[in-house]
């Protein structure tokens, strides 16, 4: 009779899973190394099933998932040896006892890298990003940034009394964040404080704003398009720092400056404006 006949029900077999796994594999005539390459199991795990030390292994689900997939390479029977080796892990609940579900490990060539995983991972962010950024505009319709001047129309509808209206109204706010907007792409700016320390330096894109930081020393700026950047205060528009192609440089950003600049331009208009009145009264 052969052994596996011979043995007693509920006794181990003398030859244990691992014995028998390592006499397969030399009657194959395959090495260790080839029954890794050939598993992708690593060839550490494999010696250690061969020694029948199956405690090193991180979990009995992998000692048992790892020798159904070593017997099927060496020709066994998969699951007499899974068998087996619950029986020597000590794995097999008596019968009747409630119990979960339980994962064994199968062939290792399934199972997904872990490179994979990630790779899936950041492109089901990155989807999930590119959706929020493409329908942010449809279900956040007043989250965009606001125009930069008020329409025209909006103005002309105010009727006869808008202009006593503008008069009467009070003045804008003396302060407020300095926000520049890039009318092009392309459109080079650095900002820099007082002590030279930048605080920003790139190509603005069409629409793209930048806030001067509120704590920053004596900010400054430094462009070579300055009539492509629009200026707002506190909300209010304030005008160009210049509309012809040129370099400035080293002009202050501040809010009190900004707004200083914008009353010294109205001062400068008002006094042609009247002159233009009194030479078309003398005439």
């Amino acid at each position: 009779m052969s052994d596996e006949t011979s043995e007693t029900p509920g006794e181990l077999p003398l030859e244990g899973a691992g014995q028998r796994l390592r006499r397969a594999r030399e009657e194959a005539g395959l090495t260790v190394e080839q029954v890794a390459a050939e598993t992708r199991i690593p060839q550490r795990h494999l010696e250690v099933i061969e020694a029948g030390d199956f405690a090193a292994l991180p979990a009995r689900t992998y000692a048992i998932g790892f020798s159904r997939t070593y017997a099927k390479a060496v020709g066994l029977d998969e699951g007499e040896i899974a068998r087996q080796v619950r029986e020597e892990t000590g794995a097999v609940q008596e019968r009747g006892q409630p119990h979960g579900a339980s994962f064994e490990p199968g062939d290792p060539a399934r199972v997904p890298s872990r490179g994979l995983a990630w790779l899936s991972a950041l492109a089901v962010v990155l989807l999930v990003a590119g959706g929020f950024a493409y329908f942010k505009d449809y279900f956040f319709p007043g989250a965009g940034p606001g125009p930069i001047t008020a329409p025209e129309a909006e103005v002309a509808a105010a009727g006869e009394g808008a202009a006593d209206a503008r008069a009467d109204a009070a003045p804008p706010p003396a302060g407020g964040p300095v926000v520049f907007t890039a009318l092009e792409d392309n459109t080079w700016v650095k900002f820099y404080d007082a002590s030279g320390e930048q605080l920003m330096q790139k190509q603005m894109a069409r629409g793209e704003t930048y806030t001067v930081p509120a704590d920053a020393d004596g900010p400054l700026v430094w462009t070579g398009r300055p009539y492509a950047l629009a200026i707002t205060v506190g909300g209010r528009s304030v005008p160009k720092l210049s509309e012809e192609d040129e370099i400035v440089r080293d002009v202050p950003v501040s809010a009190e400056a900004l707004l200083a600049r914008a009353d010294a331009g109205a001062a400068d208009e008002a006094p042609s404006a009247g002159q233009a009145e009194a030479g078309a009264g003398g005439a």
